[in-house]
């Protein structure tokens, strides 16, 4: 024991049936946290941060992201609820209560003298009766069903995590924004998905946008706020002047000279332009009454941005890189490097383009696409906190209508095995 307590004599001792006491004791305490959290009539938890900020929550995960655990058992539970969140996406708050549970029962035969190890095979042979009889219960997801089905999914899901009057609302939103970047037999990718987060009025306004909803807008008082019918050049081409790479010095005799080397800077920036101008010439004429938009991953520069507003041209400049991949899924199209070989087939197609100013932020929303492979998710709410938990709860009901599009199987839940048999 002496070579023990060297190592930190402040440190508490603990071994065989005391040790498994305190850790069955520590599962305990946190399913005891957790247990009033569980479905639709479960509890709020309102936790309070060392700088005074209030969280209010009934997510599992989140509840046990931001609670300080200081048992290491409890914080072992807590990392494989995580885990759980990672994977699936739900069934944080379950997973704690199933480990609790299971502790609780193996307490009452350790008691009467059987040895923890023939416990621990008895859970892996039950976990493999579980699976065999999971598997044997399975509902495949029909074409028929499958709406409904996937509707219900989404209402569970979204049920326990927000205000039932708010879940219903969300719950189509969910199965639709899933079922639109589903790709044939692609695995779904959910960061196609946009979740956009606007601090105005009610949460009940939350819409789902068949296209993209990018937060910023246009950089030029002339240029048009509302353009429908639009063809979108999606491009990662700079149209600033740049300094160069090395420390390079121009000398000059005269003004004239001067104001050569000052042209033939801007020049080529210029004739990038004109390109970009010249195709929309060539596609939008007044018999079509198509308009143009182009939206930019690298800089645009007031004066390239004068010449698009007089050709009533709308443009967004430093897109994000994520909302470049989505642009061209959402609009279709392709997202060009160079202005050298611009033709319509790299274009893009939206039906309606306008910008939403709201207090000191711009929005750009690009709707009605034909056949959108990539959707937002537009979350409103008067404040911060109602945002967040929108935002958790829209999080764990993607994955769940997810899980079940890949999985194409669903089971029963709500104990109706239990009812069943």
């Amino acid at each position: 024991m002496s070579a023990i307590s060297m190592l930190n004599p402040k440190a508490e001792v603990a071994r065989a049936g005391q040790a498994l006491a305190v850790n069955i004791g520590g599962a305990k305490g946190i399913q005891d946290v957790l247990k009033t959290n569980l479905g639709p009539k479960g509890t709020m938890k309102m936790l309070v941060g060392g700088a005074g900020d209030i969280k209010i929550t009934k997510d599992g995960n989140v509840l046990l992201h931001e609670m300080q655990i200081q048992h290491p058992t409890a914080s072992l539970i807590a990392r494989a609820s995580t885990a759980q969140d990672d994977i699936t996406g739900d069934g944080t708050t379950s997973t704690v209560l199933l480990i609790g549970e299971f502790l609780k029962q193996a307490d009452l035969y350790i008691s009467e003298g059987l040895h923890p190890r023939i416990i621990t095979e008895g859970f892996d042979k039950a976990k493999e009766k579980a699976l065999e009889i999971l598997d044997s219960m399975k509902i495949s997801i029909s074409g028929d069903e499958k709406a409904n089905i996937l509707t219900n999914i989404s209402a569970t899901s979204l049920g326990t995590k927000v205000h039932p009057v708010l879940a219903t609302q969300l719950t189509p939103l969910i199965v639709d924004a899933v079922q639109a970047v589903q790709i044939d037999n692609n695995p779904i990718d959910l960061h196609m998905v946009e979740l956009m987060e606007m601090m105005h009025r009610s949460d009940m306004e939350t819409q789902l946008v068949k296209g993209l909803v990018l937060d910023h807008g246009g950089r030029h008082p002339d240029m048009p706020k509302r353009l429908e019918n639009c063809y979108i050049l999606t491009c990662n081409v700079s149209l600033e002047y740049e300094k160069t790479e090395v420390n390079s010095g121009f000398f000059y005799k005269s003004a004239e000279d001067r104001e050569k080397l000052v042209t033939a800077e801007r020049k080529f920036i210029e004739d990038r332009v004109q390109k970009i101008i010249e195709l929309k010439k060539k596609v939008c004429t007044k018999e079509n009454g198509k308009t143009f938009v182009v939206i930019n991953q690298k800089g645009v520069d007031p004066f390239s941005l004068d010449a698009f507003a007089k050709e009533g041209m709308m443009a967004l400049r430093r897109a994000k890189r994520r909302n470049m991949e989505r642009l061209a899924l959402a609009c279709g199209g392709q997202a060009m490097n160079s202005v050298d070989d611009l033709q319509e087939d790299c274009l893009g197609h939206a039906g309606l383009v306008y910008e939403h100013v709201l207090g000191e932020n711009k929005f750009t929303f690009v709707e009605k696409c034909a056949n959108p492979q990539s959707v937002t998710i537009l979350m409103k709410g008067p404040n911060k906190h109602t945002l967040q938990q929108t935002k958790d709860a829209v999080r764990d009901g993607l994955r769940a209508v997810k899980n079940a599009l890949e999985d194409g199987c669903v089971i029963p839940g709500a104990g109706a095995y239990e009812v069943a048999t």
